[in-house]
């Protein structure tokens, strides 16, 4: 089975069935509610759905120590390039075949600016992230989004789903619901709430309004999943 830890806010790590170690939106020394220092942090593929801090500070340090290649739309991936690092670009509604599996860029509603020292002329679209791992294991990683009708194409595709409900910089809990009836996963996996009071919310009042569409399952920073 592969092992999902949930570093707060919207990072998250996987170790795949095979032992590759894939990091999604490397955001650590500055997020308030993460468990952990960058430099605890395995990485064989660093995934980075967009361009904003919160979700893109410690891909360079990460890559760095650890040889990753990371995987990122063309623009943030020709950005970090340009520091010296492995890069493998993609853009939305294409897919590359990995060692670990299939990695697809799905679209998403949000800004795009790339918020690293140097990276202001690097603006790319946002993006979300399907994963078929090669086990067979399907994950979704929403990203920064609003609700957006694309998210019916997901239907029948996804096991596991990370969904912001923070509200004001994403979609809230009563859009996230329409986005699991949209997807329909088995597992929904709440993200970018509570990490700070603008976007506080409560997971339990979203698990009552999701009911029997998925299974919700809230996880605080530090806690593992396995599917």
């Amino acid at each position: 089975m592969a092992k999902l830890t949930y570093h707060g806010h919207a990072t998250c790590s996987i170790e795949t069935d095979e032992g590759t170690h894939l990091v999604i939106d490397p955001f650590f020394g500055d997020n308030p509610v993460c468990e952990v220092a960058v430099d605890d942090v395995d990485a064989d593929f660093i995934l980075i759905t967009h361009g904003h801090f919160d979700h893109i500070a410690d891909a360079i340090p990460l890559a760095e120590r650890t040889g990753a290649t990371i995987i990122a739309t063309f623009e943030v991936a020709s950005f970090l390039e340009e520091k010296g690092l492995k890069t493998s670009p993609h853009h939305i509604g294409g897919g590359v075949h990995y060692p670990f599996g299939y990695v697809k860029l799905t679209p998403a509603l949000h800004g795009g600016i790339v918020q690293l020292p140097g990276g202001e002329a690097f603006t790319s679209v946002p993006a979300g992230i399907l994963i078929n791992l090669s086990s067979g294991q399907r994950f979704h990683h929403a990203g920064d989004t609003a609700l957006i009708s694309d998210m019916q194409l997901l239907k029948g595709q996804v096991d596991v789903a990370m969904i912001p409900i923070g509200d004001r910089f994403t979609m809230g809990p009563a859009d996230a619901v329409r986005a699991i009836e949209f997807i329909e996963p088995k597992v929904v996996i709440p993200i970018h709430y509570n990490t700070w009071l603008p976007i506080e919310q409560d997971a339990g009042a979203f698990r009552s309004a999701v009911g029997d569409l998925a299974h919700v399952e809230i996880m605080a920073p530090g806690a593992t999943y396995e599917f």
